[in-house]
């Protein structure tokens, strides 16, 4: 999913700046397939509104600090959607291997960091993107946010850091394996285990006990659990401020350790 299309990078020093011309070129090479952009928004639209009338009744069993089950759906559904939109940016990253790009930008002075971080800055607009589509369509569908704007801005951000982990984690991947049934394979594995071992359709009360211990050690359940706090009417900021920290923490080193991938591939070629 990124063009072919390589252009002189201009003349700046400035890391920011080249960074951002890169992610232009990812976004431009979105734009131009509608049918991936279609895929992207239906699918959260199937699981907010699937999962919210099937499991609606759910909430009678109680734990889940609300009477409308879309209520507490909506905040897993916009983790699920960063998660899953994310872990496939090492295919993005193996794409350009393939076809010779990234080889040839590492003759331009352009910013190494800005050739390795694009796709994770488009990543984050993209999920910014969906977040606020899915919230949306959550209002319309009678979900109510009482932590107000504060409290949707902060689950955007939680969704943005899981990105930001994956899609580092995922780039980081791609340079290694450098092939797309190994990146297939691995985030297939991944996917269902990260989903169901977390809070996304479940209430933590109503989980088994091992669920939940592993739930506490799970990214994804990380970001739901701030957003969630952050959008109820009376926010436990400890909650937001601890599982927030840990999802910058682990960003940083996600960031750090795709950046050294990219280092050891520019050496071997």
């Amino acid at each position: 999913m990124t063009s072919t299309d390589v252009r002189p990078a201009p003349q700046r020093s400035n890391a920011l700046a080249q960074t951002w011309y890169m992610t232009q070129r990812q976004l431009m090479a979105i734009f131009r397939q509608p049918a991936y952009l279609l895929i992207t928004l239906v699918q959260p639209v199937i699981w907010l509104f699937l999962f919210g009338n099937l499991f609606k009744k759910v909430v009678q069993l109680g734990g889940f600090g609300t009477t409308s089950y879309l209520d507490y759906l909506v905040p897993g559904i916009v983790l699920m959607s960063a998660l899953g939109s994310s872990m496939w940016a090492g295919m993005g990253t193996l794409e350009e291997i393939e076809r010779g790009t990234l080889n040839r930008f590492l003759t331009t002075p352009v910013s190494r960091g800005a050739l390795m971080n694009a796709n994770v800055v488009q990543n984050g607009i993209s999920i910014t993107v969906q977040t606020v589509i899915i919230l949306l369509l959550g209002k319309l569908g009678g979900a109510h946010y009482p932590g107000g704007f504060g409290g949707l801005v902060i689950l955007a951000v939680a969704a943005i850091l899981l990105g930001t982990v994956f899609g580092a984690f995922s780039n980081a991947l791609g340079m290694l394996v450098r092939q797309r049934e190994s990146i297939i394979g691995i985030n297939t594995f991944l996917l269902l285990p990260l989903t169901f071992l977390s809070s996304a359709f479940m209430a933590p009360s109503q989980m088994p006990s091992w669920m939940r211990h592993i739930a506490d050690f799970n990214p994804l359940n990380w970001g739901m659990v701030a957003g969630r706090s952050a959008m109820a009417a009376d926010p436990d900021w400890s909650l937001v401020l601890g599982r927030g920290g840990a999802l910058l923490g682990l960003a940083i080193v996600a960031v750090w350790l795709s950046t050294r991938t990219f280092r050891s591939y520019q050496k071997s070629v």
